[in-house]
């Protein structure tokens, strides 16, 4: 941990952070969100501070192109979206990314690859490179090849695995919702949870499903197990909407907030 904050007031000291974003977000009617989401990396760039994005969306933008009207339940379909929304993906990034002279550099993860030392020290040492020579890494589960994740994972959980793998000061997860609720936030009843305490167990909390959009596969069940799983780990979490990172990044009062353990 390079430089350990406590409060979203602190946000703008943070030196290495890791913004994750879902599918959701930035493909079909919402592809337009890169921009603003590329102009609140860049802004975060400018005044120093290294960002890693973790981006899902692979699949969900080769589907169009494969003409197909919806998710792809069979494996072969969704490697082939995946591998055709990939090359789409990051060349919308780095057309966005342009405009500020900032290069991406694509890094292609599995949860297990993480898991693996020999994998993990690899990926670690590449992270660094690239950081040291200011580019922006853009992390996405290996589609193609990461058969379990496709069907059950999330990538939640990779970028808490990538906040512990570079020592993040910082993991804002964003998404659809501007926030975490007692419930799903169209429930009549649905309170929203700025603050959560390290060890704070959410018991009160009721988890939705995946969310309208259909093309994700992360709800707030997950979000809530990656922000514990990176807060364990000493960074705190930020999980707010894709809509409102700018002021995320600037430290505004937004989104909740997940207190990380002190080290």
């Amino acid at each position: 941990m390079t430089n350990q904050i406590h409060t979203r007031a602190e946000i703008a000291t943070a030196k290495r952070i890791v913004v994750k974003v879902g599918s959701s977000s930035i493909s079909g009617e919402n592809v337009g969100q890169i921009t603003p989401l590329v102009d609140a990396l860049a802004a975060a760039h400018g005044r120093g501070c290294e960002v890693i994005l973790v981006s899902s969306g692979a699949i969900a933008t080769g589907i169009p192109f494969l003409n197909l009207d919806s998710r792809p339940t069979d494996l072969a379909t969704q490697q082939a979206a995946a591998a055709v929304g990939q090359n789409l993906l990051i060349y919308r990034y780095q057309d966005s990314l342009r405009r500020f002279k900032i290069v991406a550099g694509q890094v292609l993860l599995t949860a297990g690859d993480l898991e693996n030392p020999t994998h993990r020290g690899n990926a670690q040492r590449a992270m660094e490179r690239l950081l040291d020579l200011r580019i922006l890494p853009i992390v996405n589960e290996n589609d193609t090849v990461a058969t379990h994740e496709i069907r059950f994972g999330d990538n939640d959980r990779l970028a808490a695995l990538v906040s512990q793998l570079v020592h993040a000061d910082l993991l804002v997860l964003l998404s659809d919702v501007d926030a975490l609720y007692t419930r799903p936030p169209l429930d009549p009843g649905a309170v929203k949870i700025t603050e959560v305490a390290f060890d704070d167990d959410l018991g009160q909390v009721e988890f939705g499903d995946i969310g309208a959009a259909g093309v994700g596969t992360g709800g707030a069940g997950t979000k809530v197990a990656a922000a514990k799983l990176a807060a364990a780990s000493g960074t705190p979490v930020l999980l707010a909407s894709t809509g409102d990172v700018g002021p995320a990044l600037s430290g505004a009062a937004v989104g909740t907030w997940f207190e990380a353990k002190r080290i």
